[in-house]
């Protein structure tokens, strides 16, 4: 898997052919056509806070369709492993396959470092947290999935370009909650960046 660049805010989001769970074809630029969309990358299917970042969309899903957003969650299983996986951790949100992880290097998710993904203490108590609250421990990833891929939460508008890249520190590293649902600076995720950023006013 070839790792490209980070990407930046407002740049290009890059447009490639995943499959979903029923193994159809999904061109992701038709996932921001009319709404912006959240996308996320989970690593594998054993990581606790995959696990919990999945719970989380699915606990936010109703008001993060409420500001406008839809949800597509990419992962590294093929379709009928991914179905599995998303009937029980993720039910109601779309997943997709890139088993090959040719999306993950588009979206500069390359291979994180031991630190990132092992030895870091936050990961340590991200680990006790999930096992003592949710009983998730970590897994070895399924054949064929890479437990040192990193995750990473992309905000795409509907003119294609980046609103919001996330790359996470370590695995442990989630994006907070406010910002996925209002944006920064409290600037809709709707809105064209061609305005000036912060809230609307009325005049």
């Amino acid at each position: 898997m070839e790792q490209k660049d980070t990407l930046r805010f407002q740049d290009i989001a890059p447009d490639l052919v995943l499959q979903d769970t029923a193994g159809e074809n999904v061109q992701l630029s038709t996932l921001w056509q009319s709404r912006p969309l959240l996308l996320a990358f989970t690593r594998h299917f054993g990581c606790p806070q995959c696990k919990e970042l999945l719970d989380e969309l699915v606990q936010l899903r109703s008001k993060i369709e409420e500001k406008g957003l839809s949800i597509a969650v990419v992962t590294q299983g093929e379709p009928e492993s991914a179905r599995v996986f998303g009937e029980k951790r993720a039910p109601g949100l779309n997943l997709l396959c890139d088993p090959q992880r040719n999306a993950y290097a588009a979206y500069g998710l390359g291979r994180g470092t031991i630190t990132q993904t092992l030895l870091s203490p936050k990961i340590w108590s991200s680990n006790r947290r999930l096992a003592r609250t949710k009983g998730y421990q970590p897994e070895m990833p399924p054949a064929g999935q890479d437990a040192f891929v990193m995750s990473g939460v992309f905000i795409v508008g509907t003119d294609g370009r980046i609103r919001l890249p996330y790359y996470y520190d370590s695995i442990a590293d989630h994006p907070d909650a406010s910002l996925l649902l209002d944006g920064f600076l409290s600037t809709g995720w709707e809105r064209s960046f061609d305005d000036p950023f912060g809230p609307k006013k009325d005049h």
